[in-house]
């Protein structure tokens, strides 16, 4: 029977349904924050159930002889050392969806206290002094809400804003014009939500693309007096720039629960009237914490009965004897996604994955899975290779598999093809003997390149003189180059170039290569391998 530990405050449900599972389970809800003693007895057990007070370190996990899974109840896992489970062999699951109502009930709270001044009229009240004509507020009926992100969360707030009576839009680069009438939302971009919205509420990851998202120049678009709400991540927000667009009045009000840096003890924002603060309180409710701690108990009993993987953060769906093949497979599918996804701009209607020779003959559930998570993470950062697929349903891609028997020179090939609203865009890479992956195709036009981690991918017109005045200015820049691959359709038509250099490139440095003459297009690309 296996056997595992509670060391954080959970639900007494949850301890019912490990047993009911046929798990043996201890309930030590305060050994989690002591170290030592968890160090001690954490060899006894195959599963770790934990909330935030447990930190699951490299020293604990150097312990955990016997540790097959480690169970987060609630989406964050900045307490767990996950490289160093993964090193160990453990497992590392969450439960990513039990806090969305919460989470979208807690932004619409703040938006409507914000629109009435409600903390601050407390205050006055409890004061005793009756200001009525001082906290005049405005109505949320007629007003346009404008989402940043229209995921699960975001979605629950439209449906919640619409049910107030609110004109939705939202600017959410994966949202497809399906998925906006299936939510009754109006789709747009970011600076036309800016410059119409009443009241704009955040739900997106914090990725490089959203990072101050709400910058001085954003606010700038934005109408005068609009209110903010930020229930998602610190970081969204330029806080400085918001502070000095309160101070002048261009925003009316803003509600934030998340912060920069947390915990906030000292934010230039908390001296202002015109805001409300809570302490990052979107999964605080009786029924978000008795959601996860079921969902937690249910995933970590499914992987120790029956070998199920549910919402793992750090390993797909592949069996021991499946692993020595498929590894490399699943390495080039996450390749030929992550390619894909960084060069996607525009909203994916379609994702068709073709496996041809001996590569269609494997288990391509794990293929299809890490190609997902490829695409998907850099736009939606928060995604694994167990969620991807529920994600791409949830935002309405729909995604075609075709397996079929080798038809061109490569013994075994995975095409990915991309369709979005305004093109369909492909790429297709092999596994030699040696296991390293390559891509061999890129639209339609064949060439050969290493992955490597700093790439730069160039489509520019056929020309002579280019790749001349391409390597000129790389080396003006010093950035020195490893490989170089080109490819064309036919002369004087399109051509692209892929190169492998040796470090990221610059936002300046991408400019100066974007104004030459000749590039039509020009990406910098970020590969783990």
């Amino acid at each position: 029977m296996p056997k595992v530990l509670v060391s954080d405050k959970i639900s007494p449900a949850a301890i019912e349904i490990f047993k009911a599972n046929g798990v043996e389970v201890e309930y030590l809800p305060d050994v989690g924050k002591d170290k030592d003693k968890l160090a001690e007895i954490i060899g006894q057990y195959d599963g770790l159930a934990i909330r935030s007070a447990t930190k699951v370190t490299d020293k604990i996990l150097a312990n955990a002889t016997n540790l097959k899974v480690i169970g987060r109840a609630g989406i964050g896992v900045d307490n767990v050392d996950i490289p160093a489970a993964t090193a160990k062999g453990v497992i590392v699951m969450n439960t990513p969806f039990g806090n969305s109502i919460t989470t979208a009930e807690h932004a619409i709270s703040m938006m409507l206290a914000l629109a009435r001044q409600i903390p601050e009229a407390d205050a006055s009240t409890r004061a005793s002094k009756w200001e009525k004509n001082r906290f005049m507020g405005v109505e949320v009926t007629n007003k346009v809400l404008g989402l940043i992100g229209a995921g699960n969360i975001g979605s629950i707030v439209a449906d919640r804003a619409q049910g107030l009576k609110m004109k939705v839009i939202a600017f959410d680069p994966f949202l497809t014009p399906e998925r906006a009438v299936d939510l009754g939302v109006e789709k747009v971009e970011l600076d036309d939500l800016l410059a119409r919205a009443d009241f704009i509420t955040l739900h997106t990851p914090l990725i490089d693309a959203t990072r101050n998202i709400i910058s001085a120049e954003a606010i700038a678009k934005m109408k005068d007096g609009v209110r903010i709400i930020n229930c998602a991540r610190g970081g969204l927000i330029d806080e400085a720039a918001l502070k000095d667009a309160l101070d002048a009045g261009k925003v009316a009000g803003a509600a934030l629960d998340v912060f920069l840096e947390e915990p906030a003890k000292d934010n230039p924002l908390f001296g202002l009237a015109n805001v409300i603060c809570t302490p990052h309180l979107g999964a605080s409710t009786t029924e978000a914490q008795e959601n996860v701690a079921l969902q937690v108990a249910e995933q970590i009993s499914a992987y120790l009965n029956t070998g199920e993987v549910i919402n793992a953060l750090n390993f797909p769906s592949i069996s021991a004897e499946e692993a020595p093949k498929l590894t490399p497979f699943v390495k080039l599918a996450e390749l030929l996604g992550s390619f894909a996804g960084q060069l996607t701009e525009t909203a994916i209607s379609g994702i068709r994955i073709e496996f041809e020779g001996d590569v269609s003959a494997l288990n391509t559930k794990p293929m299809v899975a890490a190609l997902l998570n490829g695409v998907l993470k850099p736009l939606l950062g928060d995604v694994n290779m167990v969620s991807a697929p529920a994600l791409a349903k949830d935002r309405g891609i729909a995604v075609e598999t075709v397996n079929r028997e080798q038809v061109g020179a490569y013994d075994n090939l995975i095409r990915l093809t991309v369709v979005t609203e305004r093109q369909e865009r492909s790429v297709a890479g092999t596994v030699y003997g040696t296991k390293a992956p390559r891509i061999v195709e890129i639209k339609g036009i064949t060439l050969e390149a290493e992955v490597t981690p700093h790439m730069l991918y160039i489509t520019n017109e056929d020309k002579p003189g280019f790749i001349g005045r391409l390597g000129t200015l790389l080396g003006q820049l010093a950035i020195n180059i490893a490989n170089f691959n080109l490819g064309r359709v036919e002369q004087g038509k399109d051509a692209i170039a892929l190169l492998s250099i040796d470090s990221e490139l610059t936002d300046g440095e991408l400019t100066q290569i974007e104004e030459l003459e000749g590039v039509k297009q020009a990406k910098r690309l970020v590969f783990a391998v």
